[in-house]
Formats: C-alpha cells, structure tokens, sequence
C-alpha cells in the first residue's frame, strides 16, 4: 500500500515559473490552514500568516524583496500569491516555528495540485522602515520578525526531477 503523505513528501519539488492565475480562494484556504497545524514548541503557535493576494500588496513585497537582497528580477518567479511568515521576536521557537509553518503549506500545497517555492530575505525586508509600513497598513505588530515566505501558485511547466540524494544524509546509530 503506497502512503500518500510519503508520495507527497518524495514527489515536492521547488517551483521557479508561474502561471498568473492565483489559487482559489477555498484552495488558498486550505494551504493556510495546513500551516495553522504545523508544530510549534510548546504549542505556542507563534508564527503569523500572512497571504498576500492584492496585487498592489503583491509588487510592494516584491520590490522590498529586491530592496533588502539587492535583486532586479522578481524574486517570487512571477508567482501570483506570496504566503509571508512571521514570529514574534520574543518567541522561544519562533524560527522554529514558523519553519514547520513553511514546510507544511509547501506540502499541503503539493498535495492540493499547487506549486511554491521557499524564498528568503523577510528578516531584512520587515526591519526595513517600507517592511514596517506594510506591517502596520495590514494591522500586525511591529515587533514581528519575517522568517520566510512561499512563491505560491500553478506551475508554468513540469516540476523538476529531483537531485540525487547524498550518500551520508542520514546514519542509523
């Protein structure tokens, strides 16, 4: 009997080209609340979700993206929706955290016929006085710390075959 949550895990690839249709909105749903059920240490559910569809909203991320990591080309691959995640600074786990939230919407995503891809630079972008103000224009704290965000949306073409593994990434003790 093949395990369908394995098949997901061995069958996600990272997505690096879009189609412009954003998800449903049941679709985009059902990712975000995947991610709501990622473990967080003491079941604090730290992270902050923030899913970003407005297109206005959409380019703002994108040049501050490009503000704080020093790129011209769009570092979301034209993905149509960016899933943003954030902790309070003062978490215990909160890196922690909101890296099982990461993971886990890239697999519920997967496995709901979706691509993403895992990008960085919200630490950077959100200490930036523009990062603040998206902060405060969509009502969160101040204080919050970006971890990381997913390039969400259809893959443009077929996922790529995957890397082989190393021989060494795992010893049974």
């Amino acid at each position: 009997m093949e395990n369908q949550v394995i098949q997901a895990i061995l069958s996600r690839r990272s997505i690096r080209s879009f189609q412009p249709r954003p998800l449903e909105p049941q679709l985009l749903e059902q990712v975000l609340e995947a991610g709501t059920f990622a473990p967080t240490g003491r079941g604090a559910q730290s992270p902050v979700i923030v899913a970003v569809k407005n297109p206005q909203d959409r380019q703002a991320v994108q040049a501050l993206n490009c503000q704080a990591r020093g790129f011209s080309s769009d570092p979301y691959y034209g993905a149509p929706n960016i899933l943003l995640v954030f902790t309070a600074a003062s978490a215990h786990t909160g890196v922690e955290d909101a890296s099982c939230v990461l993971a886990t919407m890239m697999l519920a995503a997967h496995a709901l016929g979706a691509a993403s891809c895992w990008i960085h630079g919200e630490q950077e972008m959100f200490q930036l006085p523009e990062g603040k103000a998206l902060l405060k224009k969509w009502g969160l704290p101040q204080d919050l710390r970006g971890v990381g965000s997913l390039a969400i949306g259809y893959a443009q073409g077929p996922a790529p075959e995957p890397k082989p593994r190393k021989a060494d990434y795992f010893k049974i003790v």
